[in-house]
């Protein structure tokens, strides 16, 4: 006997998460924008085609910039009654009734293609109260350098920045260790209008693989734009002794752009996290809160 998904048609509205990976080269970032290949343009696109009537827009945990990667993105997005009993209906003369959050992944896949750069690796009913930009606790980057001393894989060129220096680990260490807390980054941000640049730094470290290439980890409640790139690029200053760690401090306290450093290139860098609490409807709410108060102040 075939299973029925078939739902009670209501207005409620249900919320799914979206766990996506994408190779970010050829995309001109996540945010759609007229005329530009981005992540959100083609998932939406692939949500038009299942979709034809009234397609669902996207809402996802955090915009990354042009070339940037992601391994562990999350997005949501929010299906009627009639949309759900739509994928579980079976499409083809031979297909079976699917769960719609299954339908939903293989569809999208399935319109994307068996090469694409974009892939969504899981879909899931998210937990009330459930918001993929405002209940995360934190994001986790991380950022790959091959320098002198590291061996060069040309397969993963598209993924390392290949850096001429050797770097000194330790000193690159310790100056983002002093760098953790809760501080305004003005000096390490890309300004937007209306958006503030006080966020809490939970970790920044380094290592080196079994090959040598340098790992930095980051992680935030949130970032703000160019943010990962500008620390990354100021603790490679620090390990080709340009720059003290000391100074990396002074810069972040006096709040103002700076060209001591240089911001590193957006290929070596992957979205690789995304955090949530139990309590996903608390935090939302308190995250709106802050982001309110913080809008007051400016």
């Amino acid at each position: 006997m075939r299973p029925h998904y078939t739902l009670r048609v209501s207005n409620e509205l249900t919320r799914l998460r979206l766990d996506i990976a994408y190779d970010g080269t050829d995309f001109l970032g996540w945010a759609k924008q007229p005329g530009l290949r981005t992540v959100q343009g083609e998932l939406e696109a692939a949500l038009a085609t299942v979709f034809r009537e009234n397609p669902p827009i996207l809402t996802v945990a955090g915009r990354t910039d042009a070339g940037v990667h992601a391994t562990g993105q999350v997005a949501h997005v929010d299906l009627s009654a009639e949309q759900l009993n739509h994928l579980a209906k079976p499409h083809g003369r031979r297909a079976k009734p699917m769960e719609p959050t299954l339908a939903l992944r293989k569809r999208l896949n399935g319109i994307a293609g068996l090469r694409s750069d974009v892939h969504v690796r899981e879909v899931s009913r998210a937990p009330e109260g459930f918001d993929a930009r405002f209940s995360p606790t934190f994001r986790r980057y991380e950022y790959r350098i091959a320098d002198a001393v590291a061996r060069r894989d040309p397969l993963l060129r598209r993924h390392t920045v290949w850096y001429p220096a050797e770097l000194d680990v330790e000193a690159m260490t310790v100056s983002a260790d002093e760098l953790l807390g809760l501080h305004d980054w003005a000096a390490y941000c890309r300004p937007r209008e209306g958006a503030t640049t006080i966020r809490e730094l939970q970790g920044f470290s380094w290592r080196r693989d079994e090959t040598g290439v340098l790992i930095a980890t980051l992680k935030a409640d949130a970032f703000c734009h160019s943010m990962v790139r500008a620390l990354v690029g100021a603790a490679v200053s620090v390990g080709e002794r340009k720059l003290s760690g000391e100074r990396l401090l002074g810069i972040r306290d006096e709040a103002q752009r700076t060209s001591e450093f240089k911001v590193m290139p957006a290929h070596g860098l992957t979205l690789v996290e995304v955090g949530y609490p139990d309590d996903v409807a608390a935090r939302a709410a308190q995250t709106r809160a802050r982001r309110d108060a913080d809008d007051r102040l400016r």
